[in-house]
């Protein structure tokens, strides 16, 4: 799936279908993600809380 950048004040916005989002049990009002490049790849992943 390709996607275009959106500018947003002084930053790129990545717009993710909700599909994705539910795909990666991401609930976006309430949940964190983790971003990371590995080998100019990246990866989004949800910050898991620990209780």
């Amino acid at each position: 799936m390709k996607k275009k950048l959106f500018k947003s004040g002084n930053a790129w916005v990545l717009l993710m279908q909700k599909a994705i989002l539910q795909l990666l049990d991401i609930d976006p009002e309430v949940d964190e993600v983790e971003l990371e490049v590995e080998n100019k790849v990246l990866k989004v992943k949800k910050v898991e809380k620990h209780n």
